[in-house]
C-alpha cells in the first residue's frame, strides 16, 4: 500500500469481501485490486460482483496456485491478472497501462454524445482553465498531464481561488471522506501540482500554504508560499 501512495495513488484497503463491498461507494475507485484468498468469500465470486456494482477496472492479484485461476477471472471481469510474488515497477506499469485503457475506452463511448458546450463546467484562475466536465485542465492552453486525483484536488482548489480550504475540507472534496493520514497526502499532491503548475510557458496560478489552516489558490503570481 505505502508503494503505490509514494506512486501518487490514494489506497482504500479492505479486509475481507465484505469491507470491500461497503467501501465502494464511499471510496469511488479508479480501479479495483483484488487478492482471490479472502477470509470469507471466494475472490472470483467478488470480482464479478465487484464489477457489476462499480463500473471500474479490476486488477486480481492473487499467489493462487491455480492454472485456470488466471483464465477465469479475466472472463469474470478482471482486467488483468498479475501473479505474486510481483515485481513492484512491472505492477506500476499495469496500472498505468489499465487505467489509460478505461480512460480511452470512456472517451469512444462519449464520442457519439453531443460534446458540451465550451464554457460548461469550466473555471479559469490566471492562465488555468479546468473543465470539469471534460476532466481535462489545460495552462496556456496547453494541456496538463494530471493523475484522477491531482485532477479532482486542483478542480476543488480552481473552484474556490482566492479561499482558504483546510486539508481537511480538501479530503473530503476529493475523496469523499476524512482521516488522519489525509493531511499528508494532499501535502504531497499539493507539491506535485505545484511543480506542474510551474512548468509551462506561462506562469499558472500560485497553490499557496496558510500556517495551521489549509491552502488557498490564487492568481497573484508574486504570491509567496509557506510551508
Amino acid at each position: 500500500m505505502e508503494s503505490l501512495e509514494y506512486a501518487d495513488y490514494r489506497v482504500w484497503h479492505a479486509i475481507d469481501g465484505r469491507d470491500a463491498r461497503a467501501q465502494i461507494d464511499r471510496a469511488r475507485p479508479d480501479l479495483i485490486m483484488l487478492d482471490l484468498m479472502l477470509p470469507d468469500v471466494d475472490g472470483l465470486v467478488l470480482c464479478s460482483l465487484l464489477k457489476s456494482l462499480a463500473d471500474v477496472p479490476i486488477i486480481v492479484c492473487s499467489g493462487t496456485s491455480r492454472r485456470s485461476d488466471p483464465i477465469l477471472a479475466l472472463k469474470l471481469g478482471a482486467d488483468d491478472f498479475v501473479r505474486k510474488p510481483y515485481d513492484l515497477e512491472d505492477l506500476l506499469a499495469r496500472i498505468e497501462a489499465v487505467l489509460r485503457r478505461a480512460s480511452t475506452q470512456s472517451g469512444r463511448g462519449q464520442a457519439s454524445t453531443p460534446a458540451p458546450a465550451p464554457r460548461y463546467g469550466e473555471v479559469r484562475v490566471a492562465a488555468l482553465t479546468v473543465e470539469t466536465g471534460r476532466r481535462r485542465a489545460t495552462l496556456g492552453g496547453e494541456p496538463l498531464v494530471l493523475t484522477p486525483t491531482e485532477f479532482r484536488l486542483l478542480s476543488v482548489l480552481a473552484a474556490h481561488a482566492e479561499q482558504i480550504l483546510s486539508r481537511e475540507q480538501l479530503a473530503r472534496e476529493v475523496w469523499g471522506y476524512a482521516d488522519a493520514s489525509n493531511g499528508r497526502t494532499i501535502d504531497v499532491h499539493v507539491r506535485r501540482l505545484r511543480v506542474k503548475l510551474s512548468q509551462g510557458r506561462v506562469p499558472g496560478p500560485s497553490i499557496v500554504a496558510v500556517r495551521s489552516l489549509g491552502y488557498r489558490m490564487t492568481a497573484d503570481m508574486a504570491a509567496i508560499t509557506a510551508a
